[in-house]
């Protein structure tokens, strides 16, 4: 039987009933397992109740069902936090797939530094490769200066850039937000609520508001040898472009201006120019041009609720 380690891990969850299998059954294969594992589902369907009420050989860990009280990646882990009964808690995406150890290398690297308030694992299929001259130009236009890697950044305007894995690169590598496909925090580093009530639905960059309110106090890092693979699955989130623009640009300009306080109007143009690269980067695909007009409505839409709305501090439910 694997040693219980004294984690509370949150998984939120709708309609991924069979990717939320395979992530378990990759979850009783680790060495050590949490204490609790809490999953709030906002399914349509009964499928993952019965996932989780189900036996699953090698698992230890009691799985803890709730329903959803509201739809959300961010809204329902505040509801999971509710549950929770341990000083450390793992976020944990729903279709992620755990590499052996994965967990044991993520608490030895927490523990081994009371500084750090939480450390990632490394996406083996979604990671930072070196950015061309174009890329490397926009970087260093809204960094402000060069970096021989922007690895595990996040610049200018909320730009996050994903960690690097090389060889060459410690086990543990300091970086300046985290994700939250599977991520352990200090509880006590963690702001309560978790997430303010702007992350809603797809709740896009809910991970680097997060990461980046706890970096203020705490040092976060990348534990590259605990190793995850992300079998991102399609859903209703996602799949209207319109919103997903619109979203990006309105929660980015909150993490811009809210979490690091970047509020001057040279701030403001390295926003402009990054949604605009965006915009043109999708131009490469035929999809790209037939979403245009949805996209830009998107902007448009983000633009004028940015002009008039008033956002509060992260937390705040007004």
């Amino acid at each position: 039987m694997p040693q219980l380690l004294p984690i509370s891990a949150i998984i939120p969850t709708r309609n991924r009933s069979i990717p939320l299998l395979r992530m378990l059954q990759s979850f009783s294969q680790q060495s050590v397992q949490p204490l609790e594992i809490i999953v709030v589902d906002g399914s349509t369907h009964d499928d993952t109740q019965q996932v989780c009420q189900a036996s699953i050989p090698g698992l230890a860990t009691p799985i803890a069902y709730y329903r959803a009280t509201e739809i959300g990646a961010a809204t329902q882990r505040n509801q999971a936090m509710q549950y929770t009964t341990q000083d450390t808690i793992w976020f944990l995406d729903d279709d992620i797939i755990l590499e052996p150890d994965c967990l044991w290398r993520l608490w030895k690297a927490l523990q081994s530094d009371w500084s750090l308030g939480g450390v990632n694992a490394m996406i083996t299929n979604q990671r930072y490769l070196p950015p061309g001259w174009i890329s490397r130009t926009l970087f260093h236009f809204l960094h402000g200066h060069s970096e021989k890697s922007y690895a595990g950044k996040c610049i200018g305007p909320a730009l996050n850039l994903l960690p690097e894995d090389r060889v060459d690169l410690p086990d543990v590598v300091p970086v300046e937000w985290l994700n939250t496909t599977c991520v352990l925090y200090r509880r006590q580093a963690l702001p309560q609520p978790l997430f303010s009530s702007l992350f809603t639905g797809y709740s896009l960059m809910e991970d680097v508001t997060l990461s980046l309110i706890v970096g203020k106090q705490w040092k976060l890092a990348n534990v590259r040898t605990a190793r995850i693979f992300h079998d991102s699955q399609p859903g209703e989130h996602k799949s209207h472009p319109g919103v997903v623009a619109k979203m990006d640009l309105v929660n980015r300009h909150y993490v811009m201006t809210c979490i690091l306080d970047r509020r001057q109007f040279s701030d403001y143009v390295k926003l402009a120019v990054l949604q605009w690269f965006g915009i043109a980067a999708s131009l490469v695909s035929v999809k790209g041009w037939l979403y245009l007009p949805t996209v830009l409505r998107g902007k448009v839409s983000a633009v004028r609720e940015i002009i008039s709305s008033k956002y509060g501090t992260p937390g705040d439910k007004s």
